[in-house]
């Protein structure tokens, strides 16, 4: 429940960051409004937006864990099914092909990752689709170059307009395969805002690709002003000589996460 009713200190402050110096007026109020959304969202205990995602988990396993007692997928699957029918969530997840809703938000899309020690670190985030609708991947040639790669990112912004609900956060994979560059994407949303990237190369181009994101005009909403993200962070990995894979993942500003270590 809290995933979706709770905003990470990092992001209410970036939005209060982006509030006292946001150019317009209109702007401005609007940056305002949210921010009191999720103040009121989080004493209600109710969602920040009538969309309440679909489920994506995150497990770090590590390599000495041993389960026992039953299945993990099952479990994280019972986890999510008892959180959005105990928490009163919307149920939005449905088969692709019949649509016909599944009635409980599940299945949740897990990914695993085996890690050194003997713990479990789940991070769980409620992923809209008003923003996942506006993301894609596209692999470039190499003689695209970078700069190439640069305008396709601030372009998939641009044309993606109010529809994602900014400001928004830009996650960006580069390299690896099509399912790779996706993936690492998704997983730079996760990054708490305001951090800074441990790549300087990265770090520049994130600053680069912010400043050019906020020159658009698009605005909070849609409406017009600077604030179109609050942050882009960038995740690469080696890839093939032949090609540049690059994935563009947006989240709106209802970026909610949960985290726990067992």
């Amino acid at each position: 429940m809290d995933a979706c009713t709770i905003l990470d200190k990092d992001v209410i402050q970036a939005l209060e960051k982006f509030r006292d110096t946001e150019e317009s007026s209109v702007g401005r109020e609007i940056l305002e409004r949210i921010i009191e959304n999720a103040s009121i969202a989080e004493a209600e205990r109710v969602p920040l937006c009538q969309d309440t995602g679909m489920a994506v988990v995150f497990m770090e396993i590590g390599q000495d864990v041993h389960f026992t007692g039953g299945d993990l997928m099952s479990a994280v699957h019972e986890g999510v099914r008892q959180g959005y029918r105990d928490g009163h969530l919307r149920k939005s997840v449905l088969d692709p092909i019949s649509r016909i809703n599944t009635g409980d938000n599940t299945p949740a899309v897990i990914h695993t990752e085996i890690v050194p020690g003997e713990a479990l670190k789940i991070t769980m985030a409620p992923k809209g689709f008003g923003s996942e609708n506006m993301s894609r991947v596209m692999m470039f040639p190499p003689s695209a170059g970078m700069e190439g790669v640069k305008d396709f990112i601030v372009q998939r912004v641009e044309e993606s307009g109010g529809n994602p609900c900014p400001p928004i956060v830009v996650g960006v994979g580069l390299g690896g395969t099509f399912e790779k560059a996706a993936l690492l994407a998704k997983k730079a949303l996760l990054r708490p805002l305001g951090s800074s990237n441990p790549d300087s190369t990265l770090q520049a181009l994130e600053s680069e690709l912010l400043e050019r994101i906020n020159n658009l005009g698009i605005g909070p909403m849609g409406l017009g002003g600077r604030t179109t993200a609050l942050a882009v962070h960038v995740n690469a990995y080696p890839t093939h000589i032949a090609s540049i894979p690059c994935a563009v993942n947006i989240q709106c500003h209802s970026c909610r996460h949960k985290e726990v270590e067992l």
